[in-house]
């Protein structure tokens, strides 16, 4: 099986100031982050360069959103060639809070992934289910709906990084089992081996989202299916590094 190399995305969400975001440098500066992980951070838009700038070299950054076009009258939108522009090199697509607070549909987001696929970028494309979907067993119709929206879109995987994040456990405080969470990550495994190839399910790497703390990290990370995390609220506190170097 190919070495996937672990994965963790600090998602900030619209959260941050200058000040803030130089206290988030310093503990990330000071380390130590394990040199078998690949970390990356998403700042708000408008402190992609700054972070950029002040950031270690071997820290990514990622933009939140994009759009699906290289320029144009759309108010309020960014590009994926914009985010190159301030040395973004990651975007994270299909966020459950723009599908279920912003409405963005599977195709839209597709659309969104294929694109920043094309002008270069790495693509953390997310998928899940809300509380009512789970308790009523449609987890994997969900998820595989909305993984068939990506892959009729895909054609070069080498550069993508999905995100299981179930919406019931974002922010809530909740969390999916280690159990839970690599059942549902197996599943798109097999998946993608069914309906993309084999070579595709082997590499790809899938990582988990839904308040992941330094606590119950290092168990989510002896998962085999579980490729790292998207961390959300404690991407903000030194408890980040924890998570980072939560293989050991």
């Amino acid at each position: 099986m190919p070495d996937r190399k672990f994965f963790v995305g600090g998602n900030w969400k619209m959260n941050g100031d200058k000040k803030s975001i130089d206290e988030i440098v310093a503990f990330l500066s000071k380390g130590p982050i394990s040199a078998n992980v690949e970390v990356v951070v998403a700042p708000p838009y408008c402190y992609l360069q700054y972070s950029r700038e002040k950031l270690p070299s071997n820290i990514q950054v990622a933009a939140q959103n994009c759009y699906k076009e290289k320029e144009g009258a759309f108010t309020g939108e960014i590009s994926p060639y914009m985010i190159k522009d301030v040395g973004g090199t990651w975007v994270i697509t299909g966020h459950s809070e723009r599908r279920h607070v912003i409405g963005e549909t599977d195709e839209f987001i597709a659309q969104k992934t294929k694109f920043a696929l094309e002008a270069g970028l790495g693509v953390i494309p997310c998928v899940g289910e809300k509380l009512e979907e789970r308790e009523a067993n449609q987890t994997l119709d969900v998820i595989n709906r909305q993984m068939k929206a990506l892959a009729d879109k895909i054609t070069d995987w080498s550069r993508v990084v999905i995100a299981y994040e179930p919406v019931w456990a974002i922010g809530t405080g909740k969390t999916a089992s280690p159990e839970q969470a690599q059942e549902v990550h197996e599943k798109i495994r097999e998946w993608l081996r069914k309906t993309v190839s084999a070579d595709v399910a082997d590499r790809t790497r899938i990582i988990y989202g839904g308040s992941v703390k330094g606590s119950n990290a290092a168990e989510l990370a002896k998962k085999p299916d579980i490729d790292g995390f998207l961390v959300g609220g404690a991407s903000l506190k030194p408890e980040f590094l924890e998570i980072v170097n939560a293989q050991g």
